[in-house]
């Protein structure tokens, strides 16, 4: 009556892919915020991506939080923490939302929906605070408009490199699943 495989052999084997998988996801954030540190054209790096890749495939656990934040700060802590840095952590963790949401199931479609969406909160909200704190604005609606203007040049890095690393993040998962069935077996969305 029931199941006939104990618990435990089935539980270890689950633990045990969904470890494999867990350890994986979280190096391909920490690389992508290692490419960080390796000289990029402005705004052309893998921070959206990262996030989006995090929010969907680490969810709404603290860890879909913490491991992009915490692979930021690391990164941070190497290349020197910046005024106003809180502004662009709550856009990090703002993109993570749209990659529990958006990604629930992950289609080339869906992620680069995603990305463009990461993207253009990413503008909204690091330019909304460059114009709140820097003081290069005044603090009215033609400052604001002046402050999103000026970054309209860097918008498209912006675009492109959230393409970019969405490409090598959610592709590489991809490869990676068929090439180690190890992976995919922790993966919901695998089967």
């Amino acid at each position: 009556m029931g199941c006939q495989i104990p618990f435990d052999v089935v539980n270890g084997v689950n633990m045990n892919a969904n470890n494999s998988r867990i350890i994986a996801l979280l190096s391909a954030i920490v690389l992508a915020a290692a490419l960080r540190l390796v000289p990029h054209p402005p705004n052309f790096t893998p921070i959206g991506a990262m996030a989006l890749f995090s929010g969907a495939y680490l969810g709404r656990r603290a860890l879909g939080f913490a491991a992009p934040l915490c692979a930021m700060a690391l990164s941070d802590a190497l290349l020197g923490f910046y005024s106003g840095f809180w502004i662009t952590y709550l856009a990090v963790a703002l993109i993570v939302v749209i990659g529990w949401i958006a990604l629930s199931r992950v289609t080339v479609l869906r992620v680069a929906g995603a990305a463009l969406a990461s993207s253009i909160l990413f503008f909204l909200v690091s330019n909304f605070g460059t114009w709140l704190m820097s003081g290069m604005y005044p603090h009215d609606f033609a400052g604001l408009t002046a402050c999103y203007v000026a970054a309209i040049p860097f918008f498209q890095n912006t675009v492109a490199g959230d393409l970019f690393y969405a490409t090598l993040l959610f592709g590489g998962l991809r490869v990676a699943e068929l090439l180690l069935p190890r992976l995919a077996a922790g993966n919901p969305q695998a089967a």
